[in-house]
């Protein structure tokens, strides 16, 4: 049987025939492209995740609803309201993994800077810091910073931080090229590795695969969830094995405040034994909205902010905070056994369902179709999803000020903004000036136009020499000679 046959066959049983409908008014080379993508495909993989997101009510019934409930306190701690020695305690072991080269991030990098304004990838955005530093940026040389950090506490001659980027399709050629053209911002080349998301195919409402042209399939990505089968996949799970790491920190681009390997958290979550851990953040308000991480029957879920009746969003703990205030933000521990073991059960993940307007090929006219409404469905699994299946949770509650603020809007929304992004760090560092002893005063005008390298300082350490100083503004600390400079 030839391999046309024998696809043809297959995608028959799997009711997706009508993929080969153009196929023999194709050329050679569009002939070779479509069979290349259909001998790919794991179609009856399709075809369940298809027929089990259908099955499944995306909203949570009011009887669920009932069965909220808070974090319990043995996997729940607060860098707000905990003591400066269990928090410097977990700094401390943080630090001394990564010294031991057990610490590796996962960057999820893969979307575009659209609503920005921008076509480049998000990560290459800047904000408009006096540095003109691209979120990238700024992230590379926290790895940096941090990497001589625990160089100097263990008097080790190299700590290495290896730095997995995720891209989707459309970003990772850019991607790399902006790397490249830096020069990695200053790390090892071979520190920094890219991989790339999954896709899956846009169905129909019926669960019909769609024909992007006569000779390629309409694919999307999978969801930031696809992380974790892009990490076998995509070979970064062997990486991680052969670089003997053991512990990893993912996180998503565009929060321009994120600690990248954040000594504090992985030290926590180490210190309660978890196989994955979260950063949240303490809810603004019943109605922000953003999910959150409870117990939904009996299991350990990111619920989201629409899932939750507002009269169980404003119940709150005796202490006055909300019962349900443990606000996600996309920042993950894992351990690599962990991450090894959602192989075992991936088929149980429930992927969400996002009904978008997909430009086709009708495979009965032939027509390029541009719908004016929702016409079909791409399918997502959330990076949140494996929550349920963890043994070992321990969630840490961090000061959004000091740790969150994403970029999601474009320029002059006010809220998650450039301009937000910008405000937030310039804000952090005046704390870390304060919190040494100094003091930043705005020069001319009102408006402080202030920047500290994180080369300089990762979290606010190192900067004993401003002690008594006051910094007038517009200034930016880029170098440790630049601490010298001030009155």
């Amino acid at each position: 049987m030839s391999e046309v046959t024998s696809l043809k066959a297959k995608y028959a049983a799997a009711g997706q025939e009508h993929l080969f409908t153009f196929y023999d008014e194709l050329g050679p080379e569009e002939q070779t492209s479509l069979l290349n993508q259909l001998s790919k495909l794991d179609i009856e993989r399709v075809n369940r995740i298809f027929k089990k997101s259908t099955s499944c009510l995306d909203i949570v019934s009011d009887a669920e609803q009932q069965k909220l409930e808070p974090l319990p306190d043995d996997v729940f701690d607060s860098t707000l309201d905990g003591d400066d020695a269990k928090i410097r305690d977990w700094s401390n072991l943080g630090l001394d993994l990564i010294a031991q080269n057990k610490v590796a991030v996962i960057l999820m990098a893969g979307g575009q800077g659209t609503r920005l304004g921008s076509s480049a990838p998000k990560g290459c955005y800047d904000i408009g810091l006096p540095s003109h530093k691209s979120l990238f940026q700024l992230q590379a040389e926290r790895i940096l910073r941090l990497q001589n950090n625990a160089q100097e506490k263990s008097g080790k001659t190299e700590v290495i931080i290896p730095w997995y980027v995720m891209t989707s399709g459309p970003t990772r050629a850019t991607t790399e090229a902006y790397f490249k053209k830096h020069h990695y911002f200053g790390l090892k080349d071979e520190n920094v590795i890219f991989f790339e998301q999954g896709t899956l195919p846009a169905l129909t409402n019926d669960g019909k695969i769609f024909l992007e042209s006569k000779s390629a399939l309409a694919i999307a990505p999978d969801g930031n969830g696809g992380i974790y089968a892009a990490l076998r996949n995509e070979k970064i799970l062997d990486s991680l094995k052969s670089r003997k790491i053991s512990y990893v920190h993912a996180y998503c681009v565009d929060n321009c405040l994120v600690r990248v390997a954040d000594p504090v958290f992985i030290g926590y979550c180490v210190s309660k034994n978890a196989d994955c851990g979260a950063k949240v953040v303490r809810k603004a308000s019943p109605d922000e909205p953003v999910g959150v991480i409870a117990l939904r029957n009996g299991k350990l879920s990111v619920v989201e902010y629409s899932e939750i009746d507002p009269s169980i969003a404003a119940k709150t703990k005796p202490n006055g905070q909300l019962a349900l205030g443990a606000g996600n933000i996309a920042n993950h521990f894992y351990t690599v056994d962990f991450l090894d073991r959602v192989e075992t059960f991936e088929n149980e993940l429930e992927y969400h369902i996002a009904r978008k307007k997909i430009k086709h090929t009708d495979y009965t006219s032939g027509e390029f179709i541009s719908p004016s409404k929702p016409n079909g469905m791409k399918l997502e699994l959330f990076v949140f999803d494996v929550f349920p299946f963890t043994e070992r949770m321990a969630v840490l509650e961090v000061d959004r000020k000091d740790e969150f603020s994403p970029l999601k809007n474009a320029p002059g929304t006010g809220v998650d903004d450039p301009d937000t992004s910008k405000k937030d760090i310039i804000n952090q560092h005046v704390k870390f000036v304060e919190k040494a002893g100094g003091k930043v005063v705005p020069g001319d005008g009102d408006q402080l136009i202030f920047e500290i390298s994180p080369l300089i300082s990762y979290a606010g350490e190192g900067l004993e020499r401003l002690n008594g100083k006051t910094i007038k503004t517009p200034a930016v600390i880029e170098t440790l000679a630049d601490l010298n400079k001030f009155e």
